[in-house]
């Protein structure tokens, strides 16, 4: 069942992200006046296909359903000798070079969009996000050295306000990769301050992460963790040792022989580390200070011996809906798609000159997981990867490649700087060298998924 999930959200956000680009390129060539013969979903032989439109576009679906294409009327590719002087002017060729330009971008721009679209109806709708308290920060870390402390709210990166974790990761990320200080707002618990709160600035230097470090959890390198809810017992099982000892649910555990316990993972740590040994718990209950004595009944699990008190803690950390204004989420919308683009731009340069694996480089089998992942988790979890897969797919299109949109954007714009168009026999050879480059790029995407899958 898992697995034809996967296969359905993968190919439902495929394909809804291959029929966007292509409209975009087929609205423009109306647009523009160029006629369209066919607009094809997949590519290779037509299992399918009807006429219908004012020009009897062919609208088609082809054997392999990676990729599509739009096949307008083009003097290089189809025999206009025939053609009347009206049918002529809408040959691609006969256009000027900037009506080229547009209706090559437009496929890009149209992922772009897309992208633009679901992030503001996600900003709109709220997504649920974590909140970007920090928790325990080890000393020797490069965010406590910087000045962070556990329980911080970040507020703000680079004096950009950020409410939820994806957007502390998101900033952190960027000024790791630009390898620039990062400096952070946070709030800061403090009863002797009016409000109980301190503001304080620090500044984080991230100069220290390499490109490996990227690749993984860059927060868990400089020190930085999701804060854990406190130690606060939710249910005590009978006869357990727990309720044996007089703890009680909604009991706060501050404390294990004297050692404070920060939060609900700190203490089933304890707890399970002292199989069979008295542990003296500092606990809070109705405003009230306890000390009890429990002794950790011991266990086997997994070939270890562990201890259990019978009770149940919260885990799950704090979380908040952030919902934005019509306009307020356009403008989020359109700066996450302009910030993700650029992002990927730099890393495939930090690719080329080595800076980063090519390990990266994902392929169809990584897509088909991550989407049923992202599908089995929900829909606004899903809408987000169609979102960032599309953004991806108008990045890669915008490539220098010949045969891709960006390789003929760069035809044009030599002929703009020229003032002719680059010859015949360098645009077949280029379109030779791009073909090799995108087999040489699919063959490393596949590769990359068959050794993620076995190892």
């Amino acid at each position: 069942m898992a697995f034809l999930q996967t296969i359905l959200a993968f190919v439902v956000a495929l394909g809804s992200l291959i029929v966007i680009h292509e409209l975009g390129h087929y609205w423009v060539a109306r647009l523009c006046g160029v006629k369209v013969l066919r607009f094809s979903i997949g590519m290779g032989k037509i299992v399918f296909s009807r006429r219908f439109g004012p020009d009897q576009t062919e609208w088609a679906l082809c054997i392999l359903p990676l990729g599509g294409y739009v096949k307008i009327l083009d003097a290089r590719e189809q025999d206009v000798s025939s053609l009347s002087p009206q049918e002529l002017k809408r040959e691609f060729t006969s256009k000027s070079v900037w009506k080229r330009m547009a209706i090559v971008a437009a496929g890009p721009l149209a992922n772009f969009a897309l992208a633009i679209f679901l992030f503001t109806g996600l900003y709109m709708h709220g997504v649920p996000e974590l909140i970007t308290k920090i928790g325990v920060i080890s000393e020797q870390s490069i965010a406590y050295k910087a000045g962070l402390r556990g329980n911080d709210l970040i507020t703000a990166v680079n004096g950009d306000p950020v409410q939820v974790w994806s957007e502390l990761r998101w900033k952190v990320l960027q000024g790791a990769v630009d390898k620039m200080p990062i400096r952070l707002d946070v709030q800061r618990q403090d009863p002797a301050v009016v409000g109980g709160y301190l503001l304080d600035t620090v500044s984080l230097l991230v100069d220290s992460l390499n490109t490996k470090d990227l690749e993984a959890d860059y927060l868990g390198k400089l020190g930085i963790g999701l804060a854990q809810p406190k130690a606060l017992l939710s249910k005590v099982l009978a006869d357990g040792p727990a309720m044996k000892a007089g703890l009680r649910e909604g009991d706060l555990v501050t404390a294990i022989d004297g050692q404070a316990v920060v939060d609900g993972l700190v203490f089933i740590e304890r707890v399970r580390g002292s199989p069979d040994k008295s542990l003296t718990l500092s606990v809070v209950r109705n405003g009230n200070n306890l000390t009890l004595n429990v002794t950790p009944e011991a266990q086997v699990a997994n070939g270890t011996k562990i201890g259990l008190i019978r009770v149940e803690v919260p885990l799950a950390p704090e979380m908040i809906v952030a919902i934005s204004p019509p306009l307020q989420a356009l403008v989020k919308g359109a700066k996450k798609t302009w910030e993700s683009s650029v992002l990927t731009f730099k890393m495939l340069g930090k690719m080329v000159i080595g800076e980063v694996s090519w390990e990266n480089i994902t392929g169809p089998i990584t897509i088909a997981d991550y989407a049923g992942q992202a599908a089995r988790i929900g829909a606004i979890s899903y809408l987000s990867f169609i979102a960032l897969i599309s953004i991806s797919l108008g990045v890669m299109n915008l490539l220098p490649i010949p045969v891709l949109d960006g390789g003929h954007l760069l035809y044009y714009s030599l002929e703009v700087l020229t003032g002719r168009p680059i010859s015949e026999r360098v645009g077949a050879i280029a379109q030779r060298a791009g073909i090799g480059i995108l087999m040489t790029l699919m063959m490393v995407a596949i590769f990359n998924d068959i050794v993620r899958l076995i190892f």
